[in-house]
């Protein structure tokens, strides 16, 4: 894994392919530091660490804005509903019970 220092001092950011960050996923999601995920050298990811600090709120909402955004147009490019999706999402819930059941 890289490292890059885009800055003078202290501020360090990982650089991670989508394979790394899946075999080491327990070690990086200890991490302090951000971590940028790539896939075929274009960027797939970021993960930030939890700050001890809560997050502002203005922050909270631009991030559930944007990823809000992105769902709904990957959703929207797939033909897919939110029903299909809770519908989806439901049964799969249920078979593990329906197993546990039949033992």
């Amino acid at each position: 894994m890289s490292r890059y220092n885009g800055h003078k001092g202290d501020h360090i950011m990982r650089i991670s392919t989508v394979r790394e960050f899946r075999d080491q996923a327990t070690g990086l999601l200890r991490s302090k530091t951000p971590i940028l995920v790539t896939r075929h050298g274009r960027l797939a990811g970021i993960f930030f660490p939890r700050p001890e600090v809560t997050l502002p709120i203005e922050l909270k909402r631009e991030l559930y804005d944007m990823l809000s955004r992105d769902t709904a147009r990957e959703l929207k490019k797939r033909g897919v509903s939110e029903d299909e999706i809770l519908e989806d999402f439901e049964a799969s819930r249920r078979k593990p019970r329906a197993a546990r059941r039949r033992r």
